[in-house]
């Protein structure tokens, strides 16, 4: 069996500099020969001659949203694309999608795992988001949209740096480091990236080194429950967590993450997992982790967006000995109190009884989504 098509997601605000990035990176010798699915936004494509003169197939979809009101369409291009493929009339080694500045990524994500064609045929390899230096930082403030592309990177590319100055940009990676924390950043120099630099981004494959493992969950430094096993961990004191980030507009996203020594049972993650999907699934951006559980020789990588989760990957050659657990999850509209006490149910030693569950979980009945 071939191994599925890599796909990366080109994600960013209007005018963050996308095509700019896309163009140049069609010539980067680590590529090899790129298919790209551009969407038309309004009547006009994004730079389509641009691309058209670098790419040796450019495909253009109707207008709208690639990933909102026409998924069924971007289902469609790539099916064609991949017919198209297996007929030898058309040669690529990986599809890059650009995405129109107001795209979730979120829903391409799902395209990609859920529909039965597609997922064994084509894998998520990594979403790039293209961050303004120079508007970045009143776009994140205006537009939730900007702040999901951000929160979901796996890398995080700074355009148009020359036109800003250096306190207005530290000011912005403070603020990026907030939405997504530990997620590599560069800066382009008129679209230009270290060759190779933007691929091979996604964890989920096999085999997997332990490094590029660590690499790709990108944990944030700061790390409140760190070293907690065994058992429960203390409630969370705001005052210890970190004050609420004084830019208003960013309380909408938070991040938190747990380091556990020792190994989780089956049982209390399981139960955790399920807890957080069926109560806030919907809120749920990104969730990462590195996970041993008890009586399981070798730890997993798992990654989900929203309620759908890609196979877990086991590590078989993580160093025997390190038994440390970490999770990352990356929220909207959840407090990063909840999340903390969310992920302190990791420590459990049994499970909780259900009113128990409700309370570590943050997360009450009266204030849970729709459930699924």
């Amino acid at each position: 069996m071939h191994d599925p098509i890599p796909v990366t997601l080109l994600t960013g605000f209007l005018g963050a500099g996308k095509t700019t990035l896309l163009n140049r990176l069609l010539h980067d010798p680590a590529a090899g020969r790129v298919a790209v699915v551009v969407n038309e936004f309004g009547d006009a494509g994004l730079d389509h001659d641009l691309i058209e003169q670098a790419a040796e197939d450019v495909v253009l979809m109707p207008g709208g949203c690639v990933c909102c009101s026409i998924r069924g369409d971007l289902s469609k291009t790539l099916l064609s694309l991949l017919a198209r493929r297996v007929r030898n009339e058309l040669a690529f080694d990986r599809v890059v999608i650009e995405t129109t500045g107001l795209a979730d990524p979120g829903p391409i994500h799902h395209t990609l795992l859920v529909d039965p064609v597609l997922a064994p045929n084509y894998a998520l390899d990594g979403t790039v988001t293209v961050v303004d230096a120079v508007l970045g930082a009143a776009t994140l403030d205006r537009h939730a949209e900007a702040q999901a592309q951000v929160a979901m990177a796996d890398r995080i590319v700074l355009s148009k740096r020359d036109l800003t100055d250096a306190t207005a940009l530290v000011a912005l990676e403070a603020r990026l480091d907030r939405l997504n924390p530990g997620t590599p950043r560069i800066v382009a120099d008129k679209g230009i990236v270290p060759s190779g630099y933007l691929w091979g981004l996604g964890a989920l494959r096999k085999p997997m080194a332990a490094d590029h493992a660590l690499a790709w969950l990108a944990q944030p430094a700061a790390d409140p429950l760190a070293g907690l096993s065994g058992m429960a961990a203390p409630q969370p004191n705001p005052m210890e967590l970190g004050a609420p980030s004084h830019h208003a507009k960013d309380d909408r996203i938070a991040t938190a993450s747990i380091t556990l020594a020792d190994p989780i049972a089956a049982e209390i993650f399981d139960f955790w997992l399920d807890t957080l999907i069926a109560l806030r699934g919907t809120n749920v951006l990104r969730l990462k982790g590195i996970v041993h559980i008890k009586d399981v020789p070798n730890p997993f990588v798992f990654h989900g967006v929203q309620h759908i989760f890609e196979q877990p990957v086991p590590l078989e050659s993580w160093p025997e000995g390190d038994t440390t657990s970490r999770v990352v999850i990356i929220a909207r509209d959840m407090p990063k109190s909840d999340l903390d006490e969310c992920l302190s149910m990791l420590t459990l030693r049994k499970l909780p009884c259900a009113d128990d569950a409700e309370g570590l979980t943050g997360m009450t009945i009266h204030t849970m989504d729709q459930p699924f």
